[in-house]
């Protein structure tokens, strides 16, 4: 089975190249067989791909340790579910994930994309191809999940104790389809480049891949910031760490890019600047890819490799962003720049909304890149942080979140502030209400408790203003208010959802920032400690063994108005193969906030040092996640986008010309 999977990737690479030569053929020379070749290739180098992925899951499900890669991380006592989750819980098997992505994006292309115009969808696939040819070759030089161990290793080295965890299984696989799907907006931007046509047709066709890509990426960036909050036992829920601001980055211009190219298709207008945005997000993404796997960081996301590796992306990097960016410049100056429209409109607001998230995305991108140039250039190593981004990326984001329930209000082509403004005004009411409230009844010290959670009830209050003004709440009887509401498009209940879902996440952030606790104490059997209005007795330290590791679990009662609520038990493990000890941390849920308690190290008394946290409304920053993945969901299922593009009418004379008889 194992050489049947590399065999397969093999013929997958061979395919690959056939996918990138022949079609592009077709279409630079016209020849329709040669055009069509593409989407069966790609369809069937997909299905070999997911072949060569079966085979390898089938070996790490069965502990084949003569597999190099197996050998290496897993462990015949591991549970299966991390046994087949560490098929991509290393660099080999995650860029064999990272391939069967995209081959499966550009089968999507191939099956769905019958009513692309039959150039434009060849030149797509082909393009798709040129990407799967790098990183197929990348795969089959420098990572080959397939090499054997002669002899075969009696017993495995297992996987790292920290990816043996269920956000294993849906954080790499939400975050790949995120980074790769932005592969077929960029493959969409450089064959409209190579054709040397755009319209918003090209729109049309390309938001639903992306907002499919926004979509994946918010999720897997939420749930990545949900594991390492409660696997890592630090109590943190994002560290600016320059892995995730890697993702971070594309989720940023991807955002841009969403709305850049609802402008395009709505008045046919930033032509130019939805290519670049298309061509800049995805490098984001290979960046991302670069930084994780080069060697360059050391991060606890990053995967231990040589030097080689981190060289051969890095020609991949300057292959496609190079290349596509050299591409533009020759291009650019022949594509009509599109329609033009007044400031004060919508696609002003867009546009706005535009500039601060490629600020922001440019501050992020210096605050990773810049302490890795400068260890490159004078080997002096310095340490970019939260201070760091709190001073430039933060300032960037208030003005944003001010302006975004402006956009949906205002009009087309020319807009009214002042009318958007009056709708508005109940909103603004709640917010200011909610900014009184926190600074005079909950923290009068802290002026940014205040302002964030005024500007989350203002995202909120507005996100809902837009449905209730669009279904004429207030001007019309119930009966049409409720046929108008269930009437109006998926799109607008999508936008609605992902701006709510934004102000749900910044309350939970400035909810946990502002109003939490933190307490670090050393307790003893039978000693208890005052958290917010709870009590916590700790019950003392049981030792247990698991399938592949030892514990000590320490077991705490919690009060809750002098009666006991339950329990919550925190533990440290130790992984004898690897030699490693994890902290489980112990969480309880209470509504929409959390207590959370991590152990430290043991006393010889029979001591222990606690770390607890109170988190006030921290569920909403990744329930906002999920809110904001709903609302792109609801978008997608808009009749505009399932149709697709419009055929072009046959013109009237043509058509009777063709009627006449001869």
């Amino acid at each position: 089975m194992v050489e049947t999977g590399h065999f397969a990737l093999v013929l997958a690479f061979a395919l690959s190249l056939v996918q990138m030569l022949v079609p592009l053929v077709g279409a630079r020379t016209g020849n329709q067989r040669l055009m069509a070749v593409g989407g069966p290739v790609a369809v069937t180098g997909f299905a070999l791909t997911a072949l060569s992925f079966t085979a390898l899951a089938t070996a790490y499900a069965g502990s084949d340790f003569s597999v190099a890669s197996v050998w290496e991380n897993s462990h015949s006592l591991q549970p299966m579910i991390y046994k087949i989750t560490g098929t991509w819980g290393n660099h080999e098997g995650s860029m064999l994930l990272w391939v069967l992505i995209l081959t499966f994006f550009g089968a999507l292309v191939a099956v769905f994309g019958n009513n692309l115009p039959a150039t434009l969808k060849a030149n797509v696939i082909a393009v798709q191809g040129m990407i799967g040819a790098a990183f197929f070759l990348f795969i089959l030089a420098t990572s080959n999940p397939f090499i054997r161990l002669n002899p075969a290793p009696i017993e495995g080295r297992d996987l790292n104790p920290i990816l043996q965890d269920l956000g294993l299984a849906i954080h790499p696989p939400l975050l790949y389809l995120g980074y790769v799907g932005f592969s077929i907006c960029f493959s969409f931007s450089v064959a409209a480049l190579i054709e040397g046509r755009i319209d918003a047709s090209w729109a049309r066709w390309v938001r639903p891949w992306t907002l499919v890509a926004w979509m994946f990426l918010t999720g897997g960036i939420a749930m990545g910031s949900y594991w390492a909050y409660y696997e890592l036992g630090w109590g943190g829920f994002w560290f600016w760490d320059p892995v995730e601001n890697a993702s971070f980055m594309p989720w940023l211009a991807g955002t841009a890019l969403l709305h850049s190219a609802i402008v395009m298709e709505k008045r046919s207008a930033l032509k130019i600047w939805t290519l670049l945005l298309a061509i800049l997000t995805f490098s984001l993404s290979l960046l991302g890819t670069f930084l994780v796997r080069s060697g360059v960081l050391t991060s606890v996301h990053a995967f231990a490799t040589d030097p080689a590796r981190g060289v051969f992306i890095l020609c991949i990097l300057t292959l496609f962003i190079g290349g596509s960016l050299a591409l533009f410049a020759l291009r650019a100056s022949r594509l009509t720049a599109g329609g033009l429209f007044h400031p004060i409109s919508r696609e002003g607001a867009l546009v706005l909304n535009n500039l601060f998230l490629t600020t922001a995305t440019a501050t992020v991108f210096v605050g990773t890149l810049y302490p890795l140039a400068l260890e490159a250039i004078t080997g002096g190593k310095i340490s970019v942080g939260a201070p760091f981004f709190d001073l430039t990326f933060g300032p960037l984001m208030l003005p944003l979140l001010a302006i975004v329930p402006f956009g949906p209000l205002l009009a087309w082509k020319r807009g009214d502030v002042f009318a958007a403004s009056q709708r508005l005004m109940a909103a603004f009411a709640l917010a200011l209400a909610a900014m009184l409230v926190t600074g005079l009844l909950i923290d009068g010290a802290s002026v940014f408790a205040a302002l964030g959670v005024g500007l989350a009830v203002w995202l909120v209050a507005g996100a809902l203003t837009d449905l209730a003004v669009k279904s004429g709440v207030g001007s019309v009887t119930p009966a049409i208010m409720f046929r108008r509401f269930a009437g109006l498009p998926r799109s607008v209940f999508g936008t609605a959802l992902a701006h709510l879902g934004l102000g749900l996440t910044l309350l939970g952030i400035v909810g946990t920032l502002s109003f939490g606790t933190e307490k670090i104490l050393t307790m003893r059997p039978g000693e208890t400690v005052e958290l917010s209005v709870y009590t916590l007795r700790f019950e003392g330290l049981l030792p247990l063994k698991g399938p592949n590791f030892t514990e000590d679990r320490g077991r705490f009662l919690l009060i809750s108005d002098g009666n006991a609520d339950g329990e919550i038990t925190s533990a440290k493990r130790f992984y004898p193969v690897r030699q490693t000890v994890t902290t489980e941390s112990g969480i309880r849920t209470l509504g929409l906030s959390q207590l959370y308690l991590s152990l430290g190290d043991e006393g010889n008394d029979g001591s222990v040092v606690v770390r607890l946290w109170w988190k006030p409304l921290v569920t909403l920053i990744w329930g906002g996640g999920l809110v904001m993945m709903a609302g792109a969901a609801m978008s997608l299922l808009d009749r505009r986008l399932r149709v697709g593009a419009p055929a072009r009418r046959r013109k009237p004379a043509a058509a009777a010309a063709s009627a006449s008889p001869t």
